[in-house]
């Protein structure tokens, strides 16, 4: 994957910051290249976990058959967006994960992603009550995983501490 360095390098993130927007991130967007050549970007909701980001999603449709076309991906998720109308600017953070996605197929590696999930969306669930859920969706979705190859973060410049 060719590296492109950051323009403004001085409003770049370092990793501990990288890693905080990810695992305090609730949805992103994910880009793919569909089997047609074109872009196709859905907003998703996710969970970071041991370096990947892992998503659930329905069996089919277009994003299945863009996957299975091109596992290039990118994922991107705001950490902060909050407009300054006054400055015609937003104070932001924001993260960029580049790599390859695939479909998970061993059951345990589909069981722990859809547990981390279950943990990151209602964290006040009981074990017994996520086992029903999992129990009552299990072969209605798909579990995907998008190892990334590059991970880039980017702060506005009043956000910088010099």
């Amino acid at each position: 994957m060719k590296e492109h360095p950051m323009r403004r390098s001085r409003q770049s993130l370092d990793g501990k910051a990288i890693e905080e927007i990810l695992e305090n991130g609730t949805s992103g967007t994910l880009a793919l290249i569909d089997e047609e050549g074109l872009p196709y970007a859905v907003p998703l909701s996710y969970v970071y976990c041991g370096g990947k980001l892992y998503f659930h999603c329905a069996r089919e449709g277009h994003k299945i058959d863009a996957i299975r076309a091109n596992p290039a991906a990118s994922f991107c998720v705001i950490g902060q967006d909050q407009v300054v109308p006054q400055r015609y600017t937003t104070h932001y953070r924001s993260v960029v994960a580049c790599g390859t996605i695939r479909i998970l197929e061993k059951e345990a590696q589909i069981d722990a992603a859809i547990r981390a999930l279950g943990r990151r969306y209602a964290p006040n669930q009981t074990e017994e009550e996520l086992q029903q859920e999992i129990d009552k969706s299990q072969g209605h979705f798909l579990i995907l995983e998008l190892t990334p190859e590059r991970l880039t973060g980017k702060q506005c410049r009043e956000l910088v501490v010099s």
